[in-house]
């Protein structure tokens, strides 16, 4: 089972149950896309967070001074379809990024955080969108991520800026 540490470091964001939910949700969803079988016993943390942090990491690692919606940083480098270790790594999230990014492209809070959630695990197990070959793989598997979990196609109207 891949336990979720869930660490809220501003205001703003829903109740830690709903957080919690939320990215259980996605994280299974996931898991079942990738017919990986059964859950290995894996750790990631979930940081919720800021704009002004999130730029900050942003800047630090990416040479990037702006705030971000998402960052993922894992433990260890795993390539799509290996089994990942017992750490997987970090996810952080930047809620006035995640707020904005839902208003403009009016879709509903949860469903945009639930797409970043999915988005930033993809990236712990490997994936990325450097290419337009990876790009489209990535996006391909959100969208039937997303799917089980009755959210609409992201890409539709969607800003995913790492």
């Amino acid at each position: 089972m891949i336990d979720i540490d869930i660490l809220v470091e501003t205001d703003g964001w829903p109740e830690e149950a709903l957080l919690s939910n939320l990215s259980s949700a996605a994280i299974a969803a996931v898991w079942d896309e990738l017919a990986a079988g059964k859950q290995p016993d894996s750790e990631l943390s979930l940081v919720f967070t800021n704009d002004a942090s999130i730029k900050e990491l942003n800047n630090d690692w990416r040479h990037k001074d702006k705030p971000t919606n998402v960052l993922s940083f894992p433990a260890f480098p795993i390539k799509p379809g290996q089994k990942p270790g017992p750490m997987l790594g970090d996810i952080v999230i930047a809620r006035e990024t995640v707020l904005r990014e839902a208003n403009d492209e009016e879709k509903l809070f949860d469903h945009h955080l639930t797409h970043l959630i999915v988005h930033g695990f993809l990236h712990l197990l490997g994936y990325d969108h450097l290419t337009s070959e990876e790009a489209e793989e990535m996006e391909q598997l959100e969208r039937k991520i997303l799917a089980r979990l009755a959210i609409p196609d992201p890409y539709a109207l969607s800003v995913i800026d790492d």
